[in-house]
């Protein structure tokens, strides 16, 4: 298609402007914004891992931060099936669809859950889904879309909407194979994250210019719009502990650095004056998710000022590197730019807070997963 063609070519230029900058300094400076994130926590060294089951199931939507490999069964260019992905995933150091290089968001929210060490993509194939897999949770998610029809469109990717449609396809499959009683226990008890929003601002809206008419503030309304008609959907459909995961700083990520920092790859203001807007919407939304919807728990983990620390201060959480990716030159490589044949891994992966260039590491994930479990899932769950 089209559109499928001037993705591609979006691609290569960006592979392009990263051949043609080069250089991995380590960023230690601070940044004068960093000053209202002062009071936050410190990570633990390691994520505690409950055998005990708290809840029935995980169910998850939204992208690449969540998708476990739904995109390995779909035709689009947005995959992570091959090598490096995978690089330090399980014994056999294997790709599988993971935008990482090791376990996910999700993988480690159902393992501190009690539930599972890996949570599998819903159209996972190779093995099938047994019915201990559909009973414990799986994700819809899926690399490259967003909360804006137009951003799966552009990527050819699992839209939100269709994420909710596999999800009553999903509850469907459940009650024939456990009956009525099992799924109304996962719609009450089961935990239903959401994640998306940033491949909306990075890649529709200042990458692709695909929605060059609005503001700002109006692209911000636009997304807090769709997000809160999907959360109304889930939330319709039985959900009744929805989580919400707010945007990230997304102009401080390796490949937004590249391509709207300038010369000294700084972060893009204007990348995370957007995020500031929908969460700032978002937190609105979900009072009155909340209001129209009594009984459902609905929560807005705001990662934006945690991450934007670890970001600023990576040494205060383990790490050396924040302002590269590991894979490649760490400025420009994501999905199919970050392969085997012209992707060097880095040294150490362990030192760097980003996998490629917009994805972060295992490690930072376990961290990011840990903050988010004791400020806000245990409230859910509880």
């Amino acid at each position: 298609t089209m559109q499928g063609r001037s993705f591609i070519f979006v691609l290569v230029v960006l592979l392009a402007v990263a051949t043609g900058v080069s250089g991995r300094t380590t960023y230690t400076g601070s940044s004068n914004t960093a000053s209202h994130h002062d009071h936050l926590v410190k990570p633990k060294p390691q994520t505690k891992e409950t055998n005990t089951k708290q809840v029935p199931a995980l169910v998850v939507f939204g992208d690449s931060i969540v998708d476990p490999g739904n995109n390995n069964a779909i035709h689009t260019i947005i995959k992570a099936n091959f090598p490096p992905y995978g690089h330090d995933f399980g014994a056999d150091h294997r790709p599988t669809g993971r935008f990482c290089n090791g376990r996910i968001p999700t993988d480690f929210i159902a393992s501190k859950l009690g539930l599972k060490q890996l949570l599998p993509a819903y159209l996972q194939q190779s093995p099938n889904l047994t019915t201990h897999d559909l009973l414990t949770g799986v994700s819809f998610a899926s690399g490259g879309t967003g909360y804006d029809p137009l951003t799966a469109q552009l990527a050819s990717v699992i839209s939100m909407t269709d994420q909710l449609r596999m999800f009553h396809e999903y509850k469907a499959k459940v009650r024939a194979l456990a009956g009525d009683a099992a799924l109304s226990e996962i719609l009450s008890k089961g935990v239903f994250a959401v994640c998306a929003g940033s491949d909306d601002v990075a890649n529709t809206y200042f990458t692709m210019r695909a929605r060059s008419s609005y503001s700002h503030a109006d692209y911000a309304s636009l997304i807090v719009s769709h997000a809160g008609a999907f959360l109304d959907g889930l939330l319709s459909a039985g959900a009744k502990r929805v989580a919400i995961i707010s945007m990230p700083p997304i102009g401080c990520v390796p490949s937004q650095r590249t391509l709207s920092g300038g010369m000294a790859r700084d972060c893009s203001s204007g990348h995370n004056e957007i995020a500031e807007m929908i969460n700032a919407g978002m937190g609105t939304t979900v009072e009155s998710l909340k209001a129209k919807h009594q009984g459902a728990r609905v929560v807005l983990m705001d990662i934006y000022g945690y991450l934007f620390d670890m970001m600023m201060r990576p040494e205060g959480y383990g790490f050396k590197e924040s302002t590269l990716g590991c894979c490649g030159t760490g400025m420009m490589e994501v999905s199919v730019l970050c392969n085997g044949v012209t992707s060097a891994v880095c040294g150490d992966v362990t030192d760097y807070l980003f996998w490629d260039s917009y994805h972060p590491t295992e490690k930072a994930y376990r961290i990011l997963v840990d903050f988010v479990y004791d400020n806000y899932l245990k409230e859910l769950i509880d």
